[in-house]
């Protein structure tokens, strides 16, 4: 028998309460109506999965109620051992959707490890078209997208943090590279102030928020510019919102003493 199909879905970067006009607008409809189509999902999160199967559902009729459509979730503590299992379906015959729960699956988002399996077990894997808040923050930012590096989350630690900063910008400065990283939204003040701390003045620093979404921002200005708006309070209302923090150093610059 031929094995089924694996799809890579995107969901929107908005809530699981988006309006189906916002995901409209930023998942086409030929993804959703794959998505509709499908009747076993491998998510990140079931609850959210199924938030977005029912949005897709106000555009595209589903193939099954929702309360029949198989959801899985993966589970990172298992690890890989859970992976066989998952792909039992694909291998009976059966079309899945890997679905994140926010943005495109494997990028800033687990599911590599399932991605490979099912590569391994011979399962076809097809890419979907949608948003991922990092290509959506480098193409705004103005910084190099010919040379760039995303670097995931930094240390939590100030000194470890600190250490990774200068890091990455003594990597930015003579690669001319630019560096990507995301923050838990909650501490996405405390980031800023490090890399404000932490960086040359004519470093370019970005910070995007709110992606794809009615509330975005997308500011790229030096960290001295940076440095000026902390200290008169005004930079942008960031703390508990999706951000992107983007910079590219000046070859111009004197490394700075680790």
């Amino acid at each position: 028998m031929k094995p089924g199909t694996l799809y890579l879905i995107p969901a929107s970067l908005a809530s699981p309460k988006a309006k189906a006009s916002d995901l409209g607008h930023v998942i086409p409809a030929e993804v959703s109506a794959i998505t509709a189509g499908l009747t076993y999902f491998i998510a990140e999160n079931a609850k959210s999965a199924r938030a977005h199967l029912m949005e897709v559902s106000k555009s595209h009729e589903l193939k099954l109620p929702l309360q029949q459509i198989h959801f899985a979730e993966l589970n990172l503590k298992r690890g890989k051992d859970a992976l066989p299992e998952l792909l039992e379906p694909l291998l009976a015959g059966t079309d899945c959707g890997l679905i994140s729960q926010a943005g495109v699956p494997v990028v800033a988002d687990p599911g590599a490890d399932l991605i490979m399996a099912a590569h391994d077990l011979g399962i076809a894997v097809v890419p979907l078209v949608g948003p991922s808040s990092i290509l959506l923050a480098l193409m705004a930012s103005g910084l190099s997208g010919q040379n760039f590096a995303f670097n995931g989350y930094l240390p939590v630690r100030p000194a470890d943090r600190s250490r990774q900063i200068r890091l990455f910008e003594s990597r930015s400065r003579a690669e001319m590279q630019t560096q990507i990283f995301m923050e838990t939204p909650y501490r996405n003040h405390a980031l800023l102030e490090a890399l404000c701390a932490g960086l040359r003045d004519n470093t370019r620093l970005c910070v995007a928020i709110d992606l794809s979404l009615p509330t975005e921002s997308v500011r790229t200005q030096p960290v001295s510019q940076w440095k000026n708006a902390l200290a008169q309070k005004k930079i942008p209302d960031f703390q508990g919102r999706p951000a992107v923090f983007l910079f590219l150093a000046s070859k111009g610059q004197v490394p700075q003493n680790p």
